[in-house]
């Protein structure tokens, strides 16, 4: 009896012991806490233009903070502004007026002549898009730019604009895996004038801002820069008898200057003022989707509601 007690022990026990081989699973280390780093047995592949090591999986870079900006104009400033600029129209719009051109475009005689609508050009003359929740004005891009003389003497002089406009947008060529993001660009010169710029010599510096970095710079420029500018009452409007006609009425872009005092205003700056050779100027674009009669008011309507500041004189 105590035989075939002694042979069921062993025999459980050795099923036991098979079963917990069978479930036991191995160790798993990370190879850079205890032994050594794996070596590299394949080098990535290098940037021809930059010379660093491509990643083997695309680095894409997300919004780590929400901007506050972009979140004022979705949560009130669009609302507001469809408000200000809707136009009511009870009946669908007649089809457009077909314009007679110069020439007769059958004629063998004209066929390669420019051939113009009569009347002259149409840009001023075309009515704003129908007013829908589709088509609410909205800010797509900020270009800024600035020209130096001192760049037509030496190319050198041209680092300092380069930095500067790396240091205030924080953009860079297709930085956080952005394929669209193109940096700071180089300006050259596209024609001969006067003797001192020629084709393709460097002039300036140029930067594009869309999305996120759009909305914080122009949250950097509302709240530190132009309410420190001296003697800055707002951006000065045309007089009221300007053509509502004319390209820049109708192209939706509100544009203007700071002096080079300003740049030393910017937070990013005003902490190392002391790296920069001089002060520099730019020109300010803010590209907005409005088009037709009264794109440009539409345009600083919605800039007001950025608390950027208008006067007229």
């Amino acid at each position: 009896m105590s035989g075939v007690v002694a042979s069921t022990k062993s025999s459980l026990a050795r099923g036991s012991l098979a079963r917990g081989w069978l479930t036991r699973r191995p160790l798993v280390r990370p190879p850079t806490r205890f032994g050594r780093t794996p070596e590299i047995t394949r080098h990535l592949r290098k940037n021809k233009r930059t010379q660093l090591p491509i990643p083997q999986v695309k680095i894409l870079t997300r919004e780590f903070a929400p901007c506050r900006f972009e979140d004022h104009y979705h949560t009130t400033v669009a609302d507001n502004a469809m408000y200000m600029t809707y136009i009511h129209e009870s009946h669908p719009r007649p089809p457009p007026r077909q314009i007679r051109l110069t020439y007769d475009p059958n004629d063998p005689y004209t066929k390669n002549r420019h051939n113009p609508p009569v009347g002259g050009s149409q840009i001023g003359k075309k009515p704003p898009p129908p007013s829908s929740p589709d088509n609410v004005i909205r800010l797509e891009k900020i270009s800024i730019h600035t020209m130096q003389k001192d760049v037509l003497q030496s190319k050198q002089n041209l680092l300092g604009p380069l930095m500067a406009l790396r240091a205030i947008t924080g953009e860079s060529f297709k930085a956080g895996g952005r394929h669209t993001a193109e940096g700071i660009q180089i300006v050259r010169g596209k024609k001969a004038v006067g003797g001192w710029i020629r084709p393709g010599v460097p002039v300036g510096a140029k930067v594009d801002l869309k999305g996120p970095a759009m909305y914080d710079f122009l949250g950097t420029l509302v709240e530190f820069v132009l309410p420190r500018i001296r003697d800055f009452g707002g951006v000065i409007l045309p007089p009221q008898s300007s053509s509502v006609n004319s390209p820049s009425a109708v192209s939706g872009v509100v544009s203007f200057g700071l002096p080079p005092a300003a740049m030393a205003l910017f937070p990013q700056i005003e902490v190392n003022l002391d790296a920069y050779p001089k002060q520099y100027g730019m020109h300010l674009h803010f590209v907005t989707n409005a088009t037709g009669v009264g794109a440009q008011n539409r345009a600083r309507a919605l800039l007001s509601g950025f608390q950027i500041p208008f006067l007229r004189k």
